[in-house]
């Protein structure tokens, strides 16, 4: 379980894991679940394109899911953020289905780039996705600040000089980085899922944010470290473990609130 390809899995899942863990956090913090799953779709059109131009794959997800990020900051500032965010995933969905329409490789490349190929990443790739994901954490850490204040307070942030809408597109650029190392990974609709679940669990916890952050990165590891070995030991599909094991941790979490809500009531 821990040789040879696995071994190239266990790293690039653990690597994915920590960013999911950390970026999903503030995307529930902000509540950007939609341009959550918006982006990598978008993402999803730039490697379809990028496969039919048979250039490098990470070029055609970050070209795509930073133009997606582009999109959704600079358009929905002037109308409703769902609405473009809705006509982003749109038209992102449109173009990876024109692109994957002239591959050669319709049905595979599909499959590998909605849910990923963790159990079939080699060493070179190991490479560039830790690079950027070592950039997404920077990112994220050099923000944090002016970035939670502006999540949790955005009338004292502005006040205090840090613009709102500066801060909402370096946060979906860091997004769409995120995104661009993820989906060759864990595919463009289960990244989404490990960015919500696991993130959102954690929140039931604590109200704490660093305590917060840190769960939420020690239960995205719990995700995808149990779906790998499950996946390994069953002989099913890892997408269905991560899809699975995230929406359980959420279950968990949420089951948490309610009992200490019985408790205080019970209590009082």
């Amino acid at each position: 379980m821990f040789s040879g390809f696995m071994a190239n899995a266990w790293a690039a899942g653990t690597i994915v894991a920590v960013v999911a863990g950390v970026v999903g956090f503030f995307v529930v913090l902000r509540g950007s679940a939609f341009p959550a799953h918006a982006i990598p779709n978008g993402a999803f059109a730039g490697a379809a394109g990028a496969s039919l131009l048979g250039i490098n794959g990470l070029v055609g997800l970050g070209v795509f899911s930073g133009l997606a990020a582009l999109g959704i900051g600079s358009l929905g500032r002037r109308s409703r953020h769902d609405v473009v965010t809705a006509l982003a995933l749109v038209m992102m969905l449109a173009l990876g289905a024109a692109f994957l329409s002239h591959s050669t490789e319709y049905e595979p490349q599909v499959y590998s780039l909605l849910f990923g190929e963790i159990l079939g990443v080699s060493s070179t790739e190991l490479v560039p996705v830790a690079a950027i994901g070592l950039g997404c954490i920077a990112a994220v850490l050099a923000l944090y600040r002016p970035l939670l204040l502006s999540t949790v307070v955005p009338e004292v942030a502005e006040a205090r000089g840090v613009r709102n809408h500066r801060m909402e597109m370096a946060f979906l650029f860091v997004l769409a980085a995120a995104t661009t190392m993820t989906v060759p990974v864990v595919g463009a609709l289960l990244i989404f899922s490990l960015m919500i679940g696991p993130p959102a669990a954690a929140r039931c916890f604590t109200d704490r944010p660093t305590v917060a952050l840190a769960l939420s990165v020690g239960a995205a590891l719990v995700t995808v470290w149990a779906s790998i070995a499950s996946a390994y030991a069953s002989n099913w599909p890892v997408g269905f473990f991560v899809g699975t094991f995230g929406a359980l941790s959420y279950a968990l979490g949420r089951a948490f609130v309610a009992w200490e809500r019985r408790r205080s009531v019970t209590a009082s």
